[in-house]
């Protein structure tokens, strides 16, 4: 592990893929699979499991739990409470052979207590509302709002 990086001693961090100049806050707990990348800020109260790969300069707020089969590319920012799941059909100790991919597009922003189901993709700096149901993949630039998520507009002011 990267000796320039912030793990507060509450912190389980197994992972030794931890980029430099990362801070890792209380209560968090990485599995040895992930990986995390640099200058990025994990905060309190975060779980992320071992087939999961965190960019450079990634914001997770607290209360985020970061499930199998998740990819997050650089500058994307996950509000409080943000939930992804990973399992299309969920049952008690059944797991998929392989969970679906869902992939967080550089500078995307994920809003706080926003739902992404599973196998999406979000687009370049998309903006997910705070609340969002995402169950489609989300074009480069589409802000979505509401339950089910539609394109309200587009971060370049198209509607």
């Amino acid at each position: 592990m990267n000796n320039k990086a912030f793990i507060h001693p509450s912190a389980l961090c197994e992972t030794s893929a931890v980029g430099e100049n990362t801070r890792i806050w209380a209560f968090v707990h990485i599995l040895p699979g992930a990986v995390i990348g640099r200058n990025c800020n994990i905060c309190d109260g975060v779980f992320i499991e071992n087939d999961v790969i965190v960019g450079d300069r990634v914001t997770v707020k607290c209360g985020v739990q970061l499930w199998d089969g998740l990819i997050v590319e650089n500058d994307v920012f996950i509000g409080p409470n943000a939930t992804f799941c990973n399992d299309i059909f969920p049952r008690s100790k059944q797991y998929p052979q392989k969970f679906l991919k869902t992939i967080l597009k550089e500078g995307c922003s994920i809003g706080a207590n926003a739902t992404i189901l599973p196998g999406v993709t979000i687009g370049k700096h998309a903006m997910i509302a705070a609340a969002a149901v995402v169950i489609n993949d989300v074009p480069d630039g589409a802000v979505i709002i509401g339950n089910p998520g539609i394109i309200h507009h587009y971060t370049n002011g198209e509607k």
